[in-house]
């Protein structure tokens, strides 16, 4: 080959590669801003870890578990309906394959003839853990597994709203 040629060939795949980081740069700028997000609600909804369950409550002197969804949603510019039936139906729905850190997962439980529904947010995902934050009626705002059978047996769906 020529010198000339070579030299194009070098100019050429350095102007490829360049144009691949310009190309992914809006989408690495995204992903960052996803991760960020993730983390401040995540971050949000762990501060009121050891608040105590109130019915309709949405403060750290009292939340009930969608209030707790509701805030720690508010902080990155999201509003969420303020139930947590309603909450159910925003987002894009995932499967138990599918779930990542920042998903809110829904429960419908039955109890003495009547149905209830409850909400959390996953916090951490890994093989055999998965951790999300909640407001219980008996514990106030806790972290828990839900791979534990009561939480993963009543299991609704779950949610995706951070893209």
């Amino acid at each position: 080959m020529k010198k000339n040629h070579i030299k194009h060939i070098r100019y050429l795949l350095v102007a490829l590669m360049l144009a691949g980081i310009f190309i992914s740069a809006p989408a690495q700028r995204k992903k960052k801003k996803r991760k960020q997000n993730i983390a401040s609600v995540i971050s949000n909804g762990r501060s009121y870890i050891g608040t105590p369950y109130k019915w309709g409550g949405s403060t750290k002197a009292g939340i009930d578990c969608s209030g707790l969804i509701h805030n720690a949603y508010k902080t990155i510019g999201i509003k969420l309906p303020r139930t947590a039936k309603e909450q159910s139906k925003t987002g894009k729905k995932r499967g138990w394959e599918g779930i990542r850190a920042g998903d809110l997962v829904y429960f419908k439980f039955k109890k003495k003839g009547s149905k209830w529904f409850h909400s959390g947010m996953i916090t951490y995902v890994s093989d055999d853990k998965i951790l999300f934050i909640h407001a219980s009626s008996s514990r106030g705002v806790v972290e828990s597994n839900l791979l534990s059978n009561y939480y993963k047996s009543n299991v609704r769906n779950f949610r995706r709203v951070i893209k």
